[in-house]
Order: structure tokens, then sequence, then C-alpha cells
């Protein structure tokens, strides 16, 4: 699908990103690439970030990448060092590292709890934290007024409650609150943007795939608004225009990109017996007697 942004709204602009070899993380790698960004990706698998890279530069893009774990702070440092020795700044951080997988809270051990939060939440602080003196305004390689930009890559499972995500709904929900502390006091005392992305299912990825695997019988599309999963090209969209001056002016919101679904629940009726149900109700609310208490005096 070809963008509706200029090929060039990110030109000079470095971004380093968490997660960002694979899945959703990729696509947001490939699309700041060809919109002018020079990227660097943070993973702890050797086979697929250098094979994300091998891919990025084929597409003509300044690409890198970095073996690290976002759960050790020296990794965090190190990565992010690297990155700015090698492109000379640093001005996106994308947090898009997670972890995830189906289970009952009775199943879940709190090491599997701690396992989830270490990587969603605290590893998305741990990156910010360490970028901090190199995204900030007046950081090498940037000037005396402008920031950088974080975006946090978030979910919708903790906007009610999800079966069997409670490790995710409760990691999403800290990276929401980051998300809206940093905004308020780096962009006050930095100039940096911090936004999120929450995204709904999205086709062709590892966290579908786990968490709608082909064993479970779900009828997903029937409860979406759209009727359709969304795709990885949208959330690189959402990202593009965060990054970008279209977006100058947004901070500490959190972008719900999922077609409606957090929204939605199952049709528990048809449009015509709600219509037929809805006559018959009001008809009998309009012919039932209204009681009004007596008065005591």
């Amino acid at each position: 699908m070809e963008s509706p942004f200029k090929s060039d709204i990110l030109k000079g602009k470095v971004a380093l990103l968490t997660g960002g070899g694979s899945g959703i993380g990729l696509e947001i790698s490939t699309q700041f690439g060809k919109h002018g960004a020079s990227v660097a990706i943070m993973g702890r698998r050797k086979t697929i970030l250098y094979s994300a890279v091998s891919y990025l530069q084929s597409l003509g893009i300044p690409a890198i990448g970095f073996e690290g774990d976002v759960r050790k702070q020296e990794d965090a440092k190190r990565v992010v060092e690297l990155t700015v020795n090698h492109f000379g700044k640093l001005d996106i951080l994308v947090n898009a590292a997670a972890g995830n997988f189906l289970v009952s809270p009775e199943d879940l051990s709190p090491n599997g709890f701690r396992t989830v939060l270490d990587i969603d939440s605290v590893g998305t602080f741990t990156m910010c934290h360490e970028a901090l003196n190199y995204i900030k305004k007046g950081g090498p390689g940037r000037n005396s007024t402008s920031g950088g930009i974080i975006l946090n890559i978030s979910a919708t499972l903790h906007y009610t409650a999800s079966w069997y995500q409670i490790h995710v709904a409760a990691a999403k929900a800290a990276v929401d609150a980051v998300t809206r502390n940093l905004a308020l006091e780096w962009g006050t005392d930095y100039d940096i943007r911090v936004n999120g992305i929450a995204p709904g299912p999205i086709g062709d990825t590892a966290g579908l795939r786990k968490l709608v695997p082909d064993e479970i019988n779900i009828k997903t599309r029937e409860y979406m608004p759209l009727y359709k999963l969304g795709e990885k090209y949208d959330i690189a969209m959402a990202a593009l225009y965060l990054a970008s001056d279209a977006g100058k002016y947004i901070n500490g919101t959190t972008i719900i990109v999922d077609g409606g679904l957090w929204l939605s629940r199952p049709r528990h009726l048809p449009k015509d017996a709600v219509k037929e149900f809805s006559r018959t109700v009001e008809k009998r609310s309009r012919n039932a007697p209204v009681g009004v208490p007596s008065s005591k005096l």
C-alpha cells in the first residue's frame, strides 16, 4: 500500500527501536527508513536481528543491529551509546519489545508475571532512562531548543479486562502510565514528546498467533466494528504520524489503533429483534401506572 506521507518526512532523523527485528517493530523500522530515517534495531535473538538488518539494507535504508536485552540496564546503555556513536545522534526511541502468552491467573507463577512486567514496563522505562541524555534538547547532535521523540507500544487489554492476559494487562497499564508521566515531566524540562500506540489484533504477527492460535475457534471478526484484522502497516502509519512534524503538538497520548474493537461486545440480539423488542418495551412502559409516593403531611 502506498504511504500517504511524503517520503522525506523523517529525513535526517535517527531512530532506535527495541523489538524492531520482527512483527510490528520491523514494519515501523521499515516505514521509518522508507521515509528518510536511519534505523538501529535492538533484539535478543541474533539470527532474527541480523536478518532484519539485511532486509532493511536491501531497501536502501541505513540500518544497523545491536544485540541486547531491555531488562538489563547495561545492555540498554550500551545499545543507546552504540547507536549515537554510529549515527551521531538519536532522535526517536520506539519501545516495541514485549512478551506475551496465554495463561489463567491461577496457573501463572509470580516469576512469569514478573518477567512480562520486566520486559514491557521496566524495559520501556530503562530504555527511556538511558536515552534521555541523548534525546533531550541540547543532547549530542541535537540543538538546544528541540528535544526528540519517544513512542511506547502499548495494548488495549487493560482498558477493560481480558481473559488469560492479567500479566500483559498489568504491564501495559504501567507502560501507559510511564508514557503520561514522562510526557508531563520530560516534555516540560527537556522538550521531549512521549506518546504511545495501542494496537488491536494485527494479522501476520507472532502476537496474534500466540493469542488466537488455530486450535482456538474464536469468531474474532464478528466482534470487530470494521470486521477485519488490522495490518502492521496501520501501526507503522500511526508511528510515522506521531514521529513526524504532523504530530508536533501531541504529547502524553496513547493512540488506539484497533478499528474500535476495544469498544465492542458480542451482539446478543439481531437488529430486527432489537426494533421489535424496543417497540414492545416502550409501549409497556407508557401504559404502566406511575407510582407517586404519598405525602406524610
